[in-house]
């Protein structure tokens, strides 16, 4: 595995930022899609002892592949469970039988490691443009920004402080602006009393183990859609969070890793593994660390949050899910917003691309849902019909494009929005 930065010495005051930017991570995680994970689980009619089984399979799993993976390649690798595939299982294990769908788990992640492991997908990921990666990116995180804004109109007090709050702190301070705003985020909750904390009990998960089952149904109706999902909606766009900020890791040992940690956590519930992507960009870019040979340090910050809330169980992952719904769009929005403008800057910085860059941005952003199959998939492959037509070429493995990646470690950057 390579990586695009060679690792220095790390001091105590190279730790806040990235560890930071882990710690929000998870809490962005947990807070704004994780009721999925709980819904498709009464769907599904599970026990309390399996759906705990459930939480902690998936989040020390996630934190495990994250370590490993950030450890040995000395970049933000931030892995996560696949949302999209959550939210189709809250259908799907409505008419399935649990074991069956376990069964499902297990092909979906075999698929995976014999897809990382035949290099394929590695070489998909390279024939994209940068601009057109930067494009579908800032399309998909545009909605998150939107939404740190849209929360004036729900809680105009909390979203205006803490909007106030990262503005103030981005003139002054600008390195400590998204810290800021966590810090006095939790402080003002804590002060209303809306964070209720009364009923905590820390009470260590156990796994459960069930046996699975094979059937050609849940083959066809589960584990086929299982990996078609996680690997448009999850492993495509968190590879090109990855490139977009400049880190050459080979997609190949990430989709090998996190599959293999499919396999193992299927049997306890986990329905699948993949790269961050939304999260991850919270911890890829300048917010995490000026200097990128400091942001792994964020990957191994998330893998140990995530392995902490998995052997707790249900009880951390409920507290990040109690936290007012304003707090955690915000929150993310504006986590987000240098590496919105950072991408929208690379997708246009190419007039020859100019274009296709923008309707891969628009289209991406239009969050398009097509044959179950979701908006970041089919941004891609409008952005790339348009490249197609306007240069009169699909995309090439050329060297310009490799060129731009490697040479480019940084995301051109709208001046002021970050530092």
């Amino acid at each position: 595995m390579s990586s695009s930065t060679t690792p220095s010495s790390v001091r105590l005051s190279d730790l806040t930022h990235p560890v930071v930017a882990g710690l929000i991570s998870v809490i962005v995680n947990y807070g704004g899609t994780f009721i999925l994970v709980f819904q498709a689980a009464k769907v599904a009619g599970l026990s309390t002892e399996l759906t705990a089984s459930w939480v902690w399979s998936i989040s020390i799993g996630v934190g495990a592949t994250g370590l490993i993976l950030s450890w040995i390649t000395r970049e933000p690798i931030i892995t996560a469970w696949s949302t999209p595939a959550a939210a189709f299982l809250i259908t799907a294990l409505a008419t399935v039988p649990y074991a069956e769908a376990v069964g499902a788990y297990l092909i979906s992640a075999v698929a995976f490691v014999v897809l990382g492991l035949s290099g394929w997908f590695e070489r998909v990921i390279r024939l994209i443009p940068p601009g057109v990666a930067a494009g579908l990116l800032a399309g998909i995180l545009l909605q998150f920004g939107i939404g740190a804004f849209a929360g004036m109109n729900i809680d105009p007090l909390l979203a205006g402080l803490l909007i106030v709050t990262y503005v103030v702190l981005k003139r002054f301070t600008a390195r400590y602006a998204v810290v800021g705003i966590l810090v006095l985020g939790l402080a003002f909750l804590l002060i209303q009393d809306r964070i209720d904390l009364s009923g905590l009990t820390l009470k260590l998960a156990a796994p459960v183990f069930t046996l699975p089952v094979f059937s050609l149904n849940a083959l066809l109706s589960v584990a086929l859609p299982l990996f078609l999902i996680t690997l448009t909606g999850q492993y495509m766009p968190g590879m090109l969070v990855l490139r977009n900020d400049g880190f050459k890791t080979s997609a190949n040992p990430i989709v090998t890793v996190t599959g293999l940690g499919s396999l193992l956590m299927a049997p306890f519930g986990s329905h699948a593994f993949n790269i961050a992507a939304i999260t991850a960009a919270i911890c890829t870019g300048r917010e995490a660390h000026e200097d990128p040979s400091k942001r792994w340090i964020a990957g191994m910050a998330a893998g140990v949050f995530y392995i902490l809330v998995g052997v707790f169980g249900v009880t951390l992952a409920a507290i990040f899910m109690a936290f007012p719904a304003t707090f955690i769009t915000t929150l993310a929005g504006l986590a987000l917003l240098g590496t919105i403008g950072g991408s929208l800057a690379s997708a246009m910085a190419d007039a020859k691309t100019r274009e296709a860059s923008l309707i891969t941005f628009v289209a991406a952003a239009a969050n398009i849902t097509l044959f179950g199959i979701g908006g970041a998939f089919w941004g891609l492959v409008i952005g790339l019909v348009a490249y197609a037509v306007l240069n009169g070429r699909l995309p090439q493995r050329a060297q310009a494009s490799q060129t731009a990646l490697q040479t480019t470690p940084e995301p051109i950057v709208v001046k002021g929005a970050a530092n």
